[in-house]
């Protein structure tokens, strides 16, 4: 599942009003915001990408207002139309291009159809529609290269977008005019992003000190909590979940910050339903943290530690099917065990319980597949 995001539009009113909105949407986490001016002042605010009808903006945006200003030229070939053109001659400048379209009837739902196709965001903004003509536009673009943004009004219509057909639109964008409005469709984007996963329990049938290899240590910019961890393991399927060293230990302060992850060839679980190795993150990538319940919330890598220590091999059997991981052979070192409580890989014994995630698709670079992949 990809994540999904939101854009604010700034308000009709004066600088001052309109900084605060943006400040407090940067703040929220987005950073996309829609302004027809001021792009200088915006970007001295932070990181921001600006979508603006500017060839100075991050993303150049086209639109259709659906009320017959001459923007759109209707003729039997909808491609023809005006927008559609403008649209084509950006993209063929290299710009990221977005449009938007005011759906008042059946033609402009054809028409953001077709724009889809053009463009790399499509912005459906509604007069007075119900659900369908979202759902059909959904569906009609969900082969196409194109993500699909709902204009809303709260976090209340914002969920009903982001939720229609299953699928959703990929984003929304909003008229940011109340701080509170901003801060709860950032928290909707952020729950309705976190995917849950099943744990099964698995039973372990071995446990073997190995000899030293190249281990990855996870720092990351979150503090977790007892029962959080990350989804790790020696095949890309079948994931252990190996608990954060948040917890207290005779032999070494708590870091809830880092999860001490595995060698470096194994698998770790990041956002979008993939997968990467542990050696090929580093500061800034995303992860995605886990708790005992298998629900999910995205952070950043702060610093990834690669150091040599002594390993320890895990086998267990699930539902006939044996899987395996390696890890630190530190007391420190923990998984989950079937009451969801912490347990030392130093305290592992054959017949324990564990929490694991078994995929029933295979993965090729990382990504569910259909497909028929042996791992041992």
């Amino acid at each position: 599942m990809q994540n999904k995001f939101a854009w604010i539009m700034t308000p009709n009113k004066p600088w001052d009003d309109r900084k605060e909105m943006i400040t407090t949407a940067l703040e929220s986490g987005i950073d996309y915001v829609l302004d027809l001016g001021d792009i200088d002042k915006i970007k001295k605010l932070g990181n921001v990408n600006v979508i603006s009808n500017s060839d100075d903006a991050d993303i150049y945006l086209v639109g259709i207002d659906g009320e017959g200003d001459g923007s759109l030229i209707l003729s039997e070939d909808l491609s023809e139309s005006v927008d559609i053109k403008n649209a084509k001659e950006a993209k063929s400048q290299g710009k990221t291009v977005a449009a938007y379209v005011v759906i008042t009837d059946k033609i402009h739902e054809q028409l953001a159809v077709e724009l889809g196709k053009y463009v790399d965001y499509v912005i459906l903004v509604g007069t007075d529609w119900t659900i369908i003509p979202l759902e059909n536009i959904i569906a009609d673009l969900q082969k196409e290269d194109v993500e699909i943004l709902a204009a809303v009004i709260d976090a209340e219509s914002a969920k009903v977008a982001l939720e229609t057909l299953e699928i959703g639109t990929d984003g929304v964008i909003f008229e940011a005019n109340q701080f509170n409005q901003i801060k709860e469709i950032a928290n909707l984007i952020d729950n309705i992003s976190n995917v849950k996963y099943e744990l099964k329990e698995a039973t372990i049938t071995n446990v073997k000190p190995l000899g030293s290899g190249d281990r990855v240590c996870l720092d990351t910019t979150d503090m977790m909590k007892p029962g959080e961890g990350m989804l790790v393991g020696s095949y890309s399927k079948s994931l252990f979940l190996v608990h954060s060293e948040s917890l207290e230990s005779e032999y070494v302060a708590s870091r809830p910050f880092r999860v001490n992850a595995g060698p470096v060839q194994a698998y770790v679980m990041v956002p979008g339903n993939k997968t990467r190795y542990l050696s090929e993150l580093k500061a800034g990538d995303e992860v995605l943290i886990v708790n005992t319940e298998g629900e999910t919330r995205t952070a950043y890598v702060g610093r990834s530690k690669i150091e040599r220590r002594p390993l320890i091999l895990i086998e267990a059997e699930y539902d006939g099917k044996i899987i395996r991981t390696l890890l630190q052979n530190a007391e420190t070192i923990r998984i989950v065990d079937g009451d969801n409580n912490p347990i030392s890989v130093a305290e592992l014994k054959v017949g324990d319980k564990v929490k694991v995630y078994i995929e029933s698709n295979a993965r090729h670079f990382g990504i569910a597949i259909d497909e028929t992949i042996i791992e041992q």
